[in-house]
């Protein structure tokens, strides 16, 4: 292949990677010929995630049943995934929940560190034990890598109610542009990408919810549409590939134009 952002011999690993925006990076970086590694909790979904990576021109696709709230979990996915790839180049820290409540009032305590147990200290367990193997991996000498975390628009704007998921967003994006600092000796990378708002299975099937969305953000966003997962796949390949190589510590964010609009 010979293209560029060729993703060939390159293992990618996207933590909820069976749907949605996770699935949308590896569906990217599939399409350019990379070897996919899914970590998520259901089998089925991984089943039929696979299936779709495969036919797009995946190398080679597993798929792991791992909880990133867990971080003995973490550890032996690593475990599992270097056994049978034998090698880890880019990670997506994708994980984690969506913002239900309101009010800052509405949300009980064991919600505020369930939240967080997935979507901060899970993204923080993931990202360093890839960094290890990075590390070691450059120290043998093969430098180079790509750290990713999904970030999002609440990286820049308050959210009544939703200070669960923002507070995770902001704390794992501060750790990724720390992560670009002491592992740039090694060409190991580290990014941000913050998506505005997208249209996912989490949402649920009924189609109103999405029109609903159309016709309250769609006049509020410059290319006046929502966004969906096939959206993440070019920043997803461009971060896999060598094409990004001189890109470390930045967001960005993929939203439409939302957040430049008047």
């Amino acid at each position: 292949m010979s293209k560029l952002f060729d993703c060939t011999g390159k293992v990618t690993m996207v933590t909820g990677g069976n749907g949605g925006v996770g699935l949308g990076f590896a569906m990217g970086c599939a399409k350019m010929g990379g070897d996919i590694a899914i970590w998520a909790r259901n089998e089925e979904k991984n089943a039929a995630a696979k299936k779709q990576l495969e036919e797009v021109g995946a190398g080679r696709v597993e798929t792991y049943i791992v909880d990133v709230s867990s971080e003995e979990q973490i550890n032996a996915g690593y475990a599992k995934l270097m056994e049978d790839f034998g090698r880890i180049d880019c990670v997506f820290a994708n994980s984690g929940g969506p913002p239900i409540y309101d009010s800052v009032f509405d949300m009980p305590t064991e919600a505020w560190h369930e939240f967080q147990a997935v979507a901060l200290h899970g993204a923080f367990f993931t990202l360093r034990e890839a960094s290890r193997l990075m590390v070691e991996r450059a120290e043998g000498g093969e430098p180079g890598g790509s750290l990713v975390a999904c970030g999002s628009l609440s990286l820049y704007q308050g959210l009544a109610g939703k200070m669960n998921y923002a507070a995770s967003k902001s704390a794992v994006a501060a750790t990724i542009r720390c992560l670009a600092v002491e592992l740039g000796e090694h060409k190991i990378r580290a990014n941000v990408v913050a998506p505005g708002l997208i249209v996912t299975p989490m949402m649920g099937d009924d189609p109103n919810v999405e029109k609903g969305l159309l016709s309250i953000y769609g006049p509020q966003t410059p290319l006046r549409r929502l966004g969906y997962p096939e959206d993440m796949e070019g920043i997803g390949a461009y971060l896999c590939s060598d094409a990004s190589s001189f890109m470390t510590g930045e967001t960005v964010i993929i939203d439409g134009g939302y957040m430049v609009r008047p």
